[in-house]
């Protein structure tokens, strides 16, 4: 049976674009989303490495960052409706 992921994670998806088809495991999804937020951590850190903005703003930017990437800090298992 495929996951039916709630609308509020598909907005997630969506807003990252990811468009999870029929039987697409959210732990495949979790992956991708890490990914993309490893990608661009090390952008911010490159940013503050060339001199964009100081170390000391640096922590904001990353809280600013994690608040984009909510679904990883929620377990896969309550990303899908339940039968």
């Amino acid at each position: 049976m495929p996951d039916l992921y709630t609308p509020d994670v598909m907005e997630e998806l969506e807003r990252h674009g990811l468009a999870p088809k029929p039987g697409t495991s959210p732990e495949l999804l979790r992956e991708q989303i890490n990914d993309l937020y490893r990608y661009e951590i090390r952008k911010l850190r490159d940013r503050c490495r060339a001199g964009e903005f100081t170390t000391k703003e640096l922590p904001g930017h990353v809280v600013e960052l994690r608040r984009r990437y909510l679904l990883l800090s929620i377990p896969t298992s309550r990303w899908v409706m339940l039968p």
